[in-house]
């Protein structure tokens, strides 16, 4: 089995129908689907069993779980594909050709993580309805925003023996924080072609994630082991520069005093 699209769902009755007709269109056929169900009140499980003689690789599962993160971690421990797409149950693949283009993109790399674009249906808080999110992801821009899952394929073994889980802790950001962990251990394979179409509406399109936030900086150095005057926290272009100017202050104030002394130093050399 070549894919495993994993797809949390929770009383999704009224979108999950679409989601999966857009795979069942696909012009790729080596792909397994994961329902991973938080039991659901509505008749999604019923439309999901309506799907199996079209997609006889499709396993469902229905129990209790701890949110989107917990469900998407189920499904890791049930695949079985070489490679693994988490897809929102609200969303659909851009066109029938899609995942056959990715395949021709992962076959290009050795890279462990392949991302291309989400097509935005409708406004969210950090894009417009209609904008392609969001081409090419440097380090430095990672740092400053997510790519999204919709957009992205993982290799499943770098997963399970590198990465391991979403973190539980974070209820809205844990994909975000997946994909600082993933970049830290290895590099990411671009292909330019809109992955899927991404609804907004979802639990991350206008919410924050305060755990997340706290832990952000703390776990970028741990994750790519710099500290704070490293360039990728230590610059203006890192939104939370100065947050990272702060705790410099606090925690190495002797360093940040010298640093400081040094670039009037040369400040005032330049004026002259």
């Amino acid at each position: 089995m070549r894919l495993s699209i994993i797809i949390p769902t929770y009383n999704s009755e009224k979108v999950l129908n679409k989601a999966l007709k857009s795979i069942i269109n696909q012009s790729f056929k080596d792909v397994e689907v994961l329902i991973i169900d938080g039991l659901s009140k509505d008749k999604t499980l019923k439309i999901a069993k309506e799907f199996q003689k079209e997609i006889p690789s499709i396993i469902i599962k229905s129990e209790k779980d701890n949110g989107i993160y917990d469900a998407m971690n189920k499904g890791i421990k049930l695949a079985n594909g070489e490679w693994l797409f988490f897809m929102g149950s609200d969303d659909t693949l851009f066109d029938n050709y899609t995942l056959e283009k990715v395949f021709e993109s992962i076959s290009k790399t050795k890279e462990k993580v392949i991302y291309g674009n989400v097509k935005i249906v409708g406004d969210t808080g950090w894009a417009k309805n209609g904008d392609i999110y969001d081409g090419e992801f440097s380090i430095e821009k990672l740092f400053n925003q997510n790519i999204c899952h919709q957009s992205m394929f993982y290799n499943s073994k770098f997963i399970k023996k590198d990465i391991g889980f979403f973190n539980l802790n974070y209820d809205i950001c844990s994909d975000w924080d997946f994909n600082l962990r993933c970049r830290a251990k290895t590099n990411f394979y671009y292909c330019n072609i809109i992955i899927a179409n991404f609804f907004s509406g979802g639990l991350s399109t206008n919410s924050g994630d305060k755990e997340f936030s706290i832990d952000f900086i703390n776990n970028i150095m741990d994750y790519y082991k710099i500290n704070l005057f490293n360039k990728l926290l230590n610059s203006p272009s890192f939104k939370r520069h100065p947050e990272v100017k702060t705790l410099q202050k606090k925690k190495h104030p002797y360093r940040f005093k010298f640093l400081k002394l040094v670039k009037q130093i040369f400040k005032r050399l330049e004026i002259k």
